[in-house]
């Protein structure tokens, strides 16, 4: 292994922090216009008000990551990708302000006004990240020169659009499974009755998503092959000298993917509300997991030619470079790890209302 699929890794790992963290967290934004009554709100939007804004510090550091390791997509990316990220950050905002100002004023159309603003913005991001997603994996009009050569409404293809909307039930879902956790009397059974038809939801479109991906994308599963399958683009020797051990690895993620979602509904029915969350984020995890599989060893794929591929190595940093950073992320990300637990343990338990809420 070298540095390049380290930092392949590494820049999976922040996404795949951030997918869950924040995923629960835009699912609680999703499903907070369906709960009534002013108090029953506050519940939910309090169920994520010391953890929302630590989760997002997952996204800024692998954009940090993805800028220092692989330079070229990190310029690529956000060149093609400005308005949606506009976008992005418009949504984040205006959920974040709406989760500060809600509580500032009594007045039921203040409030209301926020309220909106705060599902709204989280159904926007939800939707953009599947959207980032799908547009990854079918691949974007990039030339020889490394640039984006389409437009806004290139990245609006159905297969994105299905991937933002199958990204929105993924984490209206594993906001549903958080909620449970963080409430109880009526408010916690209204919640369990939305998990039981969000699931099914999910599955639906797991299920169509999955079948539309292999159908137009049937080279993403080369890497799950044991035989020598040709790849479309650059193809490292040290990538293919390790196919085997790829393919494992991969059909491992498989199993453990469709595990994890069939434990969901069992560990909702014996009532183990942390288990449950911990298959949702586990099914989050290993859906990202076989999205990265699937593409590697590219970061971002080219629809005109694959040779215009931007893949772990013509799109990386220098090899100084990767190993100095190696060490330096040897010691940030079990800080930020760490950081992250803390924050989880000191704020555990069932949601209570004081003068401090939101």
């Amino acid at each position: 292994m070298d540095y390049n699929i380290i930092w392949y890794i590494l820049v999976g790992v922040l996404l795949i922090g951030y997918a869950i963290l924040d995923g629960f967290d835009l699912g609680v934004g999703i499903l907070h216009l369906r709960s009534k009554g002013d108090y029953n709100r506050r519940i939910m939007m309090n169920a994520i008000g010391p953890v929302w804004d630590g989760n997002e510090v997952w996204l800024i550091t692998a954009g940090g990551a993805l800028f220092a390791a692989f330079p070229n997509v990190y310029a690529t990316a956000f060149s093609g990708f400005y308005l949606p990220f506009m976008l992005l950050l418009i949504a984040l905002i205006f959920r974040a302000v709406s989760i500060e100002f809600r509580s500032k004023e009594e007045n039921p159309r203040w409030r209301n006004f926020w309220d909106w603003g705060f599902s709204l913005g989280s159904i926007v991001a939800a939707l953009l990240f599947g959207i980032a997603i799908g547009n990854v994996v079918i691949g974007f009009p990039i030339g020889s020169d490394m640039e984006y050569q389409g437009n806004f409404f290139d990245l609006l293809n159905p297969y994105s659009l299905m991937a933002g909307f199958f990204s929105l039930s993924m984490f209206a879902l594993h906001g549903g499974i958080y909620l449970n956790m963080k409430t109880e009397g009526d408010l916690q059974k209204q919640i369990q009755g939305w998990i039981k038809v969000n699931y099914w939801i999910f599955v639906v479109f797991y299920l169509v998503f999955s079948g539309f991906t292999l159908y137009l994308k049937p080279e993403i599963i080369a890497n799950f092959s044991f035989g020598q399958i040709e790849l479309p683009g650059n193809k490292h020797e040290l990538v293919e000298n390790h196919q085997t051990l790829i393919s494992v690895f991969a059909w491992t993620i498989v199993l453990l993917n469709i595990l994890a979602i069939m434990n969901i509904p069992r560990m909702m029915a014996k009532g183990r509300e942390g288990w449950a969350f911990i298959s949702s984020g586990s099914m989050i995890a290993a859906i990202v997991m076989l999205f990265a599989l699937g593409i590697f060893p590219n970061l971002m794929v080219s629809n005109l030619d694959p040779a215009f591929n931007l893949d772990i190595y013509n799109a990386a940093s220098s090899g100084y470079t990767l190993k100095t950073m190696a060490i330096l992320a040897a010691f940030g990300l079990p800080f930020v790890a760490s950081y992250t637990i803390i924050i989880y343990w000191t704020y555990r338990g069932k949601v209570k209302l004081d003068e401090s809420s939101y």
